[in-house]
């Protein structure tokens, strides 16, 4: 292609795109040119994918035409001069960059097409847990540590002061968790933070003495038995903390300002704290039975056959943001007092999905012919076996489609070992082969033996049905 053909080819796609006024920004990368455009409407796409040279079109965030290597940067050149805009050039010696873009275009892409109320009000209360994950995992892990100790020692070091101190890190966060709890629910639902902590305070479970409703003359309405302390946990103390934010904001929009620093947050939270004991908590203990029941029966009732479910589906929640609901049941089967006494069994099932995804990248990538398509998935392999499968995921396995399924499909078999083995972890935060970290002590070979068996289910599930040649061509033209 001669220069000047170069020069009419940039002309012809500015002049589809709708002109350099509805262009806010041009970036070259190594094989596409992504337009940022204004207003999609004077796009023609059909005439664009039929312009000589232009390989491929694809609409996301951006607007992304493939013109290949070498190319695609002097055009970029002569539109951003023909547009007057700066133009942004990526690495294009960089594949992980590149699969790590596509990766967040087509996560953002997939965010859209199921950002719905659910998912929305998900993610609100994922953000609640969010920032309590490093005192989680922290806590989790002394937990598990000082409970080996114990075991091992017999509890040798019962009488010295800095194991003690140290032992007291994870007896108290789990302990006063559903303070936390509720500040956090409080202040992401923008309320007071301290209102929804003293909320909070209605579910712990430290059988006080001096806790003026755990006494036993006292009745409460409708069932006239005495007040159970610390009934509903952690989602009575995420309820209540929402409660109390959405209260909080009522009572103001009618409070005279006058009045506002002194009435608002008391009659807060003694309206608030009334209906929560009476009608608030018995809804999260009945809300958090029947979670415990539902794992029980997966676990233990169907075994190796819910394991497999478990660790095959976790990933299709996941791409449609539904796996945010499991934020506050993973703190749950990690809290010391639990059923579970802090061990978390559902994590490592889960944690086998992202080996059938590696696998299923390995089949992808030892099977195509198509380089470029080979270079991204290498670049996107080594951060997914330390536990970041975003990219792998978002870039590779769900835009093929028939790739993702295969990979879940095979994952499942990782999650059947997992369960057979029993495993469980003492803590969250981390995935992949980082899970050596937190599973339970004497449990790393399985852990291992585990996860290779989901690499090996995703590889040969993807390797004989997975891998469609033209979809791969399409979606990464060389």
């Amino acid at each position: 292609m001669t220069k000047k053909s170069e020069q009419d080819l940039a002309q012809e796609i500015l002049e589809l795109v709708g002109g350099k006024s509805n262009i806010s920004e041009i970036v070259s990368c190594m094989t596409r040119l992504r337009l940022t455009i204004k207003d999609n409407s004077l796009v023609n796409i059909d005439a664009l994918k039929k312009v000589a040279g232009v390989l491929g079109v694809v609409q996301s965030e951006t607007l992304q035409i493939v013109l290949g290597p070498g190319k695609v940067t002097k055009v970029a050149q002569i539109m951003a001069n023909l547009a007057d805009i700066n133009l942004t050039t990526e690495d294009g010696n960089s594949d992980l960059a590149e699969v790590k873009k596509q990766a967040q275009e087509n996560k953002a892409a997939q965010k859209a097409k199921h950002d719905k109320p659910l998912q929305r009000g998900l993610h609100h209360i994922a953000n609640v847990f969010v920032p309590l994950l490093p005192g989680i995992i922290a806590a989790g892990l002394v937990n598990g540590i000082t409970n080996v100790i114990d075991y091992q020692t017999g509890s040798a070091f019962a009488n010295d002061w800095w194991y003690m101190a140290i032992k007291t890190i994870g007896w108290g966060l789990f302990a006063f968790l559903p303070v936390f709890v509720g500040m956090y629910a409080a202040k992401e639902f923008k309320g007071s933070p301290i209102l929804g902590g003293i909320g909070g305070i209605f579910c712990l479970s430290l059988g006080l003495p001096t806790f003026p409703l755990a006494s036993l003359a006292i009745s409460m309405p409708f069932t006239n038995k005495p007040y159970v302390t610390g009934v509903g946990g952690l989602l009575t103390a995420l309820f209540m903390g929402i409660f109390i934010a959405l209260t909080e904001r009522w009572i103001r929009t009618w409070m005279p300002n006058i009045f506002d620093t002194f009435f608002t947050p008391i009659l807060t939270l003694i309206f608030c704290c009334l209906i929560s004991v009476v009608f608030l908590q018995p809804v999260g203990n009945w809300l958090t039975n029947i979670i415990y029941v539902v794992l029980d029966f997966l676990y233990t009732k169907l075994s190796w056959i819910g394991g497999y479910l478990l660790s095959s589906t976790f990933l299709g929640l996941v791409s449609v943001g539904l796996h945010q609901a499991l934020t506050p049941i993973h703190v749950m089967l990690n809290d010391p007092t639990g059923p579970t006494h802090g061990i978390n069994y559902l994590l490592p099932i889960l944690t086998m999905a992202g080996g059938g995804q590696v696998g299923a990248g390995l089949a992808l990538y030892f099977k195509s012919k198509n380089k470029r398509f080979k270079k991204l998935v290498m670049s996107s392999i080594p951060v997914a076996i330390l536990g970041v499968g975003e990219p792998l995921m978002y870039a590779v396995t769900l835009p093929l489609g028939r790739s993702f399924i295969t990979a879940c499909l095979g994952a499942g078999f990782g999650g059947i070992a997992a369960s057979l083995f029993h495993l469980g972890t003492v803590s969250q935060g981390v995935s992949g082969i980082f899970g050596l970290l937190i599973i339970q002590p004497g449990q790393q070979l399985q852990f291992v033996i585990a996860m290779l068996i989901a690499y090996l289910g995703g590889f040969i599930c993807t390797w004989f049905f997975g891998v469609d040649q033209n979809r791969i061509n399409e979606l990464f033209p060389e």
